[in-house]
């Protein structure tokens, strides 16, 4: 980790989730090299930074999609990949950035999938099981979508039902590569907040957003990468900083508190056109106040002769 200390926080608990000394590669193209990260248990954990820095290969890394070449990922103090697939299963829940459903699959089927964890010898389908299925299908908005066939919806329906399924997994750590991907500004909030309701009641969440200001908004832990690498992690308010995001994206901006939730709020720096638009009007304004400033003096030596 870079930067100074305060920018980074560093925990001496033993948290749920956790990447020890991790190099990730695909195809021999290493995309993060000793790289340690630890989600902090019962937070919404945001990963941030440019494409192609790690935050998806990261992502897989502590799902269980992806081996590390070297160092360990670690739940409930178990090396991941040791670990049978159905148990990590009832515990971890993964939203992949591109989900693929089977054909002629009708949308209620396919978040009943979530509970396949919880099924065995004992246990077949139950009604609570329908019961967390229609709950999860109507807490995404797609309850009245369940007998349509999934191929037949929009990208933006479609993200939908996959959140459902993955909540229907009901898992107390909740893993979600850019889960707010093909929505409209509308159904990027609603998704959001929902991920801000399953941590208020007792879930980690695991997410990778492009959007900034939404993951400050809505993150309890931030953790900022380049280049395969922490820059940063922490509480938004702490670590979003110009000098951050500049170090992070190579974009100069300001940070100011957001007039809704008062979380940082970053303001990307004019540029080009826009930049000389912005210099014209600041130069007229001032031109304004100069002559109005002028008027009066004139108007007040004329009164006093």
């Amino acid at each position: 980790m870079s930067g100074p200390a305060n920018r980074n926080v560093r925990r001496s608990t033993v948290n749920r989730l956790s990447a020890e000394n991790v190099t990730l590669a695909y195809d021999q193209r290493v995309i993060a090299e000793r790289l340690s990260v630890e989600i902090p248990d019962n937070s919404f954990t945001v990963i941030v930074g440019p494409n192609a820095c790690g935050k998806s290969t990261l992502l897989r890394a502590l799902s269980r999609m992806l081996r590390p070449n070297e160092g360990r990922v670690l739940l409930d103090g178990q090396v991941i990949q040791s670990m049978p697939a159905k148990k990590v299963a009832r515990t971890l829940g993964l939203l992949p950035q591109s989900s693929i459903a089977p054909d002629g699959i009708t949308v209620g089927d396919l978040v009943g999938r979530g509970r396949y964890p919880h099924q065995g010898l004992l246990r077949q389908w139950s009604a609570e099981d329908e019961r967390i299925v229609r709950e999860s299908m109507a807490r995404t908005g797609v309850g009245d979508l369940a007998e349509r066939y999934v191929d037949e919806l929009s990208g933006g329906q479609r993200q939908r039902v996959w959140i459902a399924m993955a909540l229907a997994q009901q898992t107390p750590l909740l893993l979600l590569d850019e889960p707010t991907t093909y929505l409209d500004i509308q159904h990027q909030i609603d998704v959001l907040d929902l991920c801000a309701d399953l941590h208020e009641q007792g879930r980690t969440l695991v997410a990778v957003l492009h959007d900034l200001n939404h993951a400050a908004r809505y993150a309890t832990h931030l953790v900022a990468l380049r280049e395969g690498r922490v820059v940063a992690e922490g509480a938004p308010k702490e670590i979003v900083t110009a000098e951050l995001v500049e170090e992070v994206f190579g974009l100069r901006c300001q940070v100011i508190d957001d007039p809704e939730t008062g979380t940082p709020l970053v303001v990307p720096a004019a540029r080009g056109a826009r930049a000389r638009l912005a210099a014209e009007r600041t130069e007229h304004v001032e031109g304004d106040r100069t002559a109005g400033t002028a008027e009066v003096a004139e108007s007040s030596a004329t009164g006093a002769s």
